[in-house]
């Protein structure tokens, strides 16, 4: 059921403390960890502690929560003194996602070149 914890889902296992994840933030709401695999010197997840499965999903279902982990995305760059980052969003796995719970990538601290990947 959307919003439930998800036994199989390695997000819901961080937020439940069965899974280790170096945790920088966490709110009510939400929980940011730094990624295992970083991409730049900051690259921290910030996921909803409700599980939806993408970020379009989360934002249909609760848009206070999206709100929530884009406010925390701006904390995660105000932590890190990021001037410039980019907040990414991967959603089905063409497009590169690979937990299928929703979560933001804080990515900054180095250039960023576009069109990514």
């Amino acid at each position: 059921m959307a919003g439930e914890p998800q036994d199989d889902c390695l997000f819901c296992k961080i937020i439940a403390g069965h899974v280790p994840a170096t945790i920088v933030r966490e709110t009510d709401t939400t929980v940011a960890f730094r990624d295992i695999n970083p991409q730049a010197p900051t690259h921290v997840l910030v996921i909803p502690k409700a599980h939806y499965t993408d970020a379009s999903t989360l934002a249909a279902a609760d848009p206070g929560l999206a709100a929530d982990v884009l406010r925390e995305t701006q904390a995660v760059a105000d932590e890190d003194k990021l001037e410039s980052y980019r907040i990414v969003f991967n959603t089905g796995p063409g497009a590169g996602q690979t937990v299928f719970h929703a979560h933001a990538h804080v990515v900054g601290g180095r250039g960023l070149q576009w069109p990514p990947g």
